[in-house]
């Protein structure tokens, strides 16, 4: 069911709730990486070029475990938003109260205030009536344009819906929607997902839930190990979860069942520890050769074979990366797939902090469909999970 955008609210003259994602990296003050408030520009800059009166963004950052800490404070978001549209962003010291209506008046029409993060009150988390009550008086419609915080059910996120007249999805929220949702119930086919990373147990429901969807799967990262274990091949010192290689042998028993093309690397680099310059070897799956020794990213042979079903598609889903690509030396088949993928012709989309990461390494995220920015929201959207903050909003 396609949601409400804010294309569909009339905003001129109303006061716009919009909740954002502006949980970025500071430190001493000073944001490392402005990506995410980048990416609620479209949104933020359409409600004020239509009329809102104020627009009123609220966020969380960090943990701050309910209590108020400068440490953990938005006042440098505001600073940097300010920049970017290019007019002041009032702050507010508080999300609620009248440290946030004194900010709203400040603003005045036309104006735009950030409040002061959200779980600086112990009740954003628990999605408290009353807290949720307090945020939603500050406005007369609310916009939700932060995918990466829509699995959870938080005051913010879902509880204020229920005491606003209006609710809609942002342009950012919108594009999530659009891009995993189409992926997962109208993909062109062949269908493939990448999945990748430490450990199985982050991914289980994701890969039960592209099991049947997908027309090829391919496994790469410290995960596979849990599947090596499960056929009882050597695996060193590699990562492997114990209690989920029963699942991990159920996993390949239903993709078998299925004629799905399940893709297990076939060679891997393998060193003595995680550590950049450490004697490494090319080692075919399964040789015992590997010893004490543990792998560290895929092969060149399952790099070509992986290549080849990459290139064969029309559809890619691409979640977490196939070696330790933060040391160079264990890179290169997690480089090789973002290659692969950016060079598909049609629809390829990506998730997970690390695979951003690795695209931007690579070089090629300019040509990925879409970059969705959702991290455990995504996850959670591709195990099949109905996210609190996307039921919550009005259905068009």
């Amino acid at each position: 069911m396609a949601k409400r955008s804010i294309t569909d609210l009339e905003l001129k003259g109303r006061r716009v709730l919009m909740r954002v994602d502006f949980n970025v990296p500071i430190k001493n003050g000073v944001i490392s990486d402005d990506t995410r408030i980048r990416a609620s520009l479209p949104s933020i800059t359409y409600a004020i070029d239509h009329g809102a009166s104020p627009l009123i963004l609220c966020s969380h950052l960090g943990r701050p475990k309910g209590k108020p800490n400068p440490e953990f404070s938005l006042k440098p978001a505001a600073t940097r938003l300010s920049e970017l549209i290019g007019r002041t962003v009032v702050f507010a010291d508080d999300c609620i109260g009248e440290p946030a209506q004194r900010a709203i008046r400040q603003a005045g029409a036309n104006g735009v205030v950030l409040l002061e993060n959200l779980r600086f009150h112990g009740e954003e988390e628990k999605n408290d009536p009353a807290f949720a009550k307090a945020l939603a008086s500050l406005a007369d419609v609310y916009v939700n344009d932060a995918f990466g915080s829509a699995h959870r059910a938080h005051a913010s996120t879902e509880g204020v819906v229920r005491h606003v007249k209006e609710s809609a999805a942002g342009f950012l929220m919108a594009a999530e929607l659009e891009h995993l949702g189409k992926v997962l119930e109208r993909p062109d086919r062949p269908f493939a997902a990448i999945l990748g990373g430490a450990k199985v147990s982050d991914k289980l429901e994701v890969i039960e839930n592209l099991v049947p969807r997908v027309d090829a799967l391919l496994i790469g990262g410290a995960m596979a190990y849990t599947f090596f274990k499960g056929r009882t091949l050597p695996v060193g010192k590699s990562l492997v979860e114990e209690e989920l290689v029963g699942a991990a042998r159920e996993i390949e028993a239903r993709a078998k069942a299925r004629n799905l093309r399940f893709e297990l690397p076939s060679d891997h680099v393998v060193a003595p520890r995680l550590e950049a310059g450490v004697p490494s070897e090319v080692l075919a799956v399964g040789d015992q050769a590997i010893g004490d020794r543990m792998g560290l990213d895929i092969g060149p042979k399952t790099i070509a074979a992986y290549r080849d079903v990459i290139a064969g598609a029309k559809t890619v889903i691409w979640n977490g990366p196939m070696g330790v690509f933060e040391i160079d030396q264990f890179a290169r088949g997690t480089i090789e797939v973002a290659r692969a993928v950016a060079s598909v012709k049609g629809t390829t989309v990506i998730g997970g902090g690390d695979s951003i990461a690795a695209v931007a390494k690579a070089g090629v995220t300019d040509r990925i469909t879409h970059v969705s920015t959702g991290g455990g929201a995504s996850l959670e959207f591709l195990g099949g999970r109905e996210l609190p903050g996307v039921a919550a909003i009005a259905n068009k």
